[in-house]
């Protein structure tokens, strides 16, 4: 199992210098790509970016995951293909929908996603290709062209994805999927919807990775790592779509009261209605060893795993706990 891709997402709640060190950390610590989220509300993540690849040599670095609403496709190809050159060509490419709550704070309305996406990393492959571009579709762009020296090679695109037909149209189009799961039940569902995109994929689109970005908190304390993990559950809890939560049994109207803190901004009252079930499905949680036994569950659907937010109550530690915990599945 040494081909399985270890990654992590860092998100950018902190200074952009302690992301850097985070990510100089997950490099030592042989993960293979680094993500820098991306929400309005938190620090750029090409800013973000940019200060990771100062700090680190080798691994590779992207947004994970950025979208076509908030910025214009056009502008978020410039600012990969800028990645891409201040870090030696180690760029990739991260792109969903957005979550349709965060954008509705915006004004934004997630209209015709998947299209969108497509569109997207479309028109940005041609815009790394060097050339000059004009689209009409679910975006608009007339003659633009981008002002810096194409990177060498088209940047990989990972697609978040969830639903099924974003996870099909990754599996045809793009290099890969970030899935946005922890539980097995989950990936094994997802993998089956990948497996039917990948039966229409072209030759010439060459490989595809599946890589489950699942929310991860791992302690040498079970409490302590399963208690960090309740932010980010919520979150999850208040997108989550009925056939998920049904696939779980998850009682909808305890998973309507975490939605509904979140709609009023309490916070504390969201985090303290998440349930151990709920954080059993939607993170996997739990000391070296246990993460270690859930990573290798997954790893069954999943070409790698990106080890994702909150990683743990201890970022620096929880880097080298959740290495330890890869090390150890892929050795299964």
């Amino acid at each position: 199992m040494s081909d399985i891709t270890h990654g992590i997402e860092l998100t950018p709640e902190h200074p952009p210098a302690r992301i850097a060190e985070l990510a100089a950390r997950a490099e030592a610590e042989g993960f293979d790509v680094a993500f820098a989220s991306s929400h309005y509300f938190n620090r750029d993540p090409f800013v973000t970016l940019s200060r990771m690849a100062d700090a680190t040599d080798d691994i590779r670095l992207g947004p994970g995951v950025v979208n076509p609403y908030e910025t214009h496709p056009v502008k978020l190809a410039a600012q990969a293909a800028t990645i891409d050159e201040v870090s030696d060509g180690r760029a990739v490419f991260g792109v969903g929908a957005g979550d349709r709550s965060s954008l509705s704070n915006l004004g934004v309305e997630r209209d015709r996603p998947l299209r969108r996406v497509l569109e997207t990393f479309d028109l940005a492959r041609e815009l790394w290709a060097g050339e000059t571009v004009s689209h009409e579709g679910t975006f608009t762009a007339r003659d633009a062209s981008l002002n810096l020296d194409p990177p060498s090679g088209a940047l990989p695109v990972y697609v978040g994805a969830q639903g099924p037909h974003m996870l099909r149209m990754s599996a045809k189009h793009a290099d890969g999927v970030l899935i946005n799961a922890a539980h097995p039940r989950d990936l094994e569902w997802a993998a089956g919807e990948i497996e039917r995109g990948l039966a229409d994929r072209p030759d010439e689109h060459g490989a595809f990775e599946s890589l489950a970005f699942a929310s991860v908190s791992v302690a040498d304390d079970e409490s302590a790592a399963r208690e960090a993990a309740r932010p980010p559950v919520a979150f999850i809890v208040g997108g989550a779509a009925d056939p998920v939560l049904e696939r779980h049994d998850i009682d909808r109207e305890a998973a309507s009261d975490v939605s509904a803190a979140l709609e009023r901004g309490e916070l504390p009252e969201a985090f303290d209605r998440v349930t151990d079930d709920m954080i059993d499905v939607f993170c996997i949680a739990g000391t070296t060893a246990t993460v270690a036994e859930r990573f290798a569950a997954a790893l069954e659907h999943v070409d790698g795993i990106v080890v994702g937010s909150p990683l743990g109550p201890d970022l620096e530690a929880a880097v080298e706990y959740a290495s330890e915990a890869l090390s150890r599945a892929t050795r299964a």
